[in-house]
């Protein structure tokens, strides 16, 4: 059976990455909010806002099926009584495979909502120095 509520923002995002793992999409859903205002941002990818532009993007994902292993490391983790951010690096793997996938950073920002903790946000990028070797734009002071 299905988790359908998470009593912490820790619960909620262990499910996260548990069905990105599995390749689940309704578990992956059941994660998100029901808000409209969901915002999802894979890696290089565009801005993705509402329940259907965050599906189909799983979807699109998960067509080539599981096989993915995300070990998480560098939680930096701020809540407050309804509101939570998690800022993690995404350490991707291959299952049964040696090789490495180059890591991501992630933001995670999870509401409190009556049904337990719900994701609304998702950014992730690549971690920099990982995913290109393109020299560091210069740095202006504003």
């Amino acid at each position: 059976m299905r988790q359908s509520s998470f009593p912490t923002p820790q619960d909620a995002e262990n499910a996260f990455y548990d069905a990105l793992e599995r390749a689940d999409l309704e578990a992956m859903m059941a994660v998100w909010a029901e808000d409209e205002e969901i915002v999802c941002v894979h890696p290089g990818g565009p801005r993705l806002a509402g329940h259907r532009a965050v599906r189909e993007s799983w979807r699109g994902i998960f067509a080539g099926g599981g096989g993915m292993q995300v070990h998480v490391t560098q939680l930096v983790a701020t809540e407050a009584v309804m509101l939570a951010v998690h800022s993690v690096q995404e350490n991707f793997a291959v299952s049964g495979e040696k090789r490495r996938i180059a890591p991501a950073v992630a933001t995670n920002v999870y509401i409190k909502t009556a049904a337990g903790w719900r994701m609304v946000v998702h950014h992730a990028s690549p971690a920099p120095g990982q995913a290109d070797a393109r020299p560091e734009a210069p740095k202006t002071l504003h």
